[in-house]
């Protein structure tokens, strides 16, 4: 059965690599993909942006059987490289918490949530349905997290990773996740890594290989769905 896509990305040229799949077809500001018709929406960088520009497009009375989020990533880890496309199967606000004089605290563990108060799972968001399920069957699963200030040095790095355990971060993210889930909209997420998270080096940087990852497999996750 043909598919309402919301396609979220939060800048122009990661949402325009859906028009480099093959065969994509373009309509009155829509996309059309093997009966599937897909609405892009551009929000922005960060999560703010992303949480408003959603809930602008749902509240205008669009619908949606399937959100996307894609985008480019950071990755933490060696064996996930620039290049390679993944699938964040969970997300959280990792830098929303509390400063101490012994060091950072989660709203969680500074008692003001309930870390299992819907749609958090342990803190978590979690993307778990049948998109994800045909999705991981293709790429790699990964955990994710959500900054608002992307990490640029070693000392963060160690304890971001230590406390999290997790694969990538974006900016945007844990917003998709935490609006898609509130809205009980079934959602997945591509993100493409374009760096390694260390202290800043944009030289390292590849975010042509990355969209051009993106795009490619895009194409193969839109083909995948029944």
């Amino acid at each position: 059965m043909p598919l309402k896509i919301v396609l979220v990305a939060a800048t122009s040229s990661e949402a325009d690599t859906l028009k480099k799949v093959p065969g994509i077809q373009v309509t009155s500001g829509t996309y059309l993909y093997e009966g599937n018709v897909i609405t892009p929406v551009v929000t922005g960088v960060g999560s703010v942006a992303t949480a408003w520009a959603m809930t602008k497009f749902i509240s205008s009375g669009s619908e949606a059987d399937l959100a996307i989020n894609i985008g480019i990533a950071g990755s933490f880890r060696d064996d996930i490289p620039v290049g390679e496309v993944v699938v964040p199967v969970s997300d959280c606000f990792a830098d929303a918490g509390i400063g101490t004089a012994t060091g950072f605290l989660t709203l969680a563990e500074a008692g003001l949530v309930d870390p299992d108060a819907f749609p958090f799972k342990s803190g978590k968001l979690v993307s778990e349905n049948r998109f994800v399920s045909a999705a991981v069957r293709l790429l790699r699963p990964v955990n994710a997290i959500t900054v608002n200030t992307s990490t640029g040095s070693q000392d963060n790095i160690k304890k971001i990773s230590e406390r999290y355990h997790n694969d990538i971060e974006t900016m945007e993210g844990a917003a998709f996740f935490y609006v898609c889930s509130r809205e009980e909209i079934p959602f997945l997420a591509l993100r493409a890594v374009s760096n390694r998270v260390e202290p800043r080096n944009r030289d390292k940087w590849n975010i042509p290989l990355a969209l051009e990852n993106l795009s490619e497999k895009l194409g193969e996750l839109l083909l995948s769905f029944e």
